[in-house]
């Protein structure tokens, strides 16, 4: 009997009886039954029952979904660029954010109380922009992607005007604004993963008029709880907006359990240090990175950064 002539008695035997083993050329009878079972058009041409073979496998596929994307960091760039790099050697800017992260992980992992925020969310901010919050919140985040024992996941929250991305050399990708604007998106449809393996990145995404509701909402919650708690070596850096230009900082500042306010030196005015400090009274856990100096006195001289 022939594959053909198998092919239709099968199909009749399908018809009557409940479904058998298949045989050795199963494989080649089934392309053959879909090709005899697709609707036959009135002048077929002679390559018509292929495409619809295909058809029948594209169906009777699952739908996919998005999986992780992946991104390289240029580390050589970002090295040029006066940035935390584990090629960059024993550097004092690597130094000085060995000393900046230390107690911020040792207070992210600590016990906390009843309300308290997870300690694994940090929020980098200023009181204006220039004052190099964004360069600090990647240097701390490549810092901290160093340990051993930690992941680092690094939100670009700045979503009036992002610049993580821009920063990193990367271009534009959904992100943040894009979850809290579809509940039909998770978390791993916008993640990028990096060639740091320990470092994944979430833009801010599309950017919305209504970023500060979003970041107000139930929504916004829900996901600042899913990514404190997901993994339990993560820590989390936000890149927030300004803390006197707009109010989506202090919505976000809502959600951290730790925060680090960026001042830049000789250039911020104790005014504006004082202004953005009061908007964040009530908050727990505020540190100060004085940055752009080669001197401060009575602390030990460093290259760019002190804490305190």
């Amino acid at each position: 009997m022939s594959i053909i002539e198998k092919a239709a008695s099968r199909i009749d035997l399908q018809r009557n009886a409940p479904a058998v083993a298949k045989p050795p050329e199963a494989d080649a009878i089934d392309a053959i039954e879909a090709a005899v079972l697709a609707p036959v058009p009135a002048a077929p041409a002679p390559a018509a029952a292929a495409p619809a073979a295909h058809a029948a496998d594209a169906d009777a596929r699952p739908a996919q979904k998005f999986s992780t994307r992946r991104v390289d960091l240029d580390l050589n760039r970002m090295r040029d660029l006066g940035m935390v790099t584990a090629a960059g050697g024993r550097t004092r800017l690597l130094e000085d954010f060995r000393v900046i992260k230390r107690p911020l992980l040792q207070r992210a992992f600590a016990d906390r109380a009843e309300g308290e925020k997870p300690g694994n969310l940090i929020m980098v901010t200023s009181s204006l922009p220039g004052e190099g919050k964004t360069y600090c919140a990647i240097n701390l985040a490549m810092s901290i992607a160093m340990e051993l024992d930690h992941t680092v996941l690094l939100v670009d929250a700045d979503v009036a005007r992002p610049s993580v991305l821009r920063s990193l050399g990367l271009p534009a990708h959904r992100g943040l604004m894009d979850i809290l604007l579809d509940d039909k998106l998770d978390m791993a449809d916008v993640m990028l993963r990096t060639n740091v393996d320990t470092l994944s990145i979430l833009p801010a995404g599309t950017s919305t008029p209504r970023a500060t509701e979003l970041l107000a909402s139930s929504a916004m919650s829900s996901l600042v709880d899913e990514i404190a708690n997901r993994y339990p070596d993560r820590v989390v850096i936000f890149d927030s907006p300004p803390l006197l230009l707009t109010s989506e900082s202090r919505v976000l500042a809502s959600h951290m359990g730790q925060i680090v306010m960026v001042v830049e030196a000789q250039t911020t005015t104790q005014h504006a240090v004082k202004e953005a400090l009061r908007q964040l009274e009530g908050y727990q856990n505020v540190n100060l990175i004085y940055n752009k100096t080669r001197e401060f006195p009575g602390i030990e001289e460093t290259y760019d950064y002190h804490y305190g």
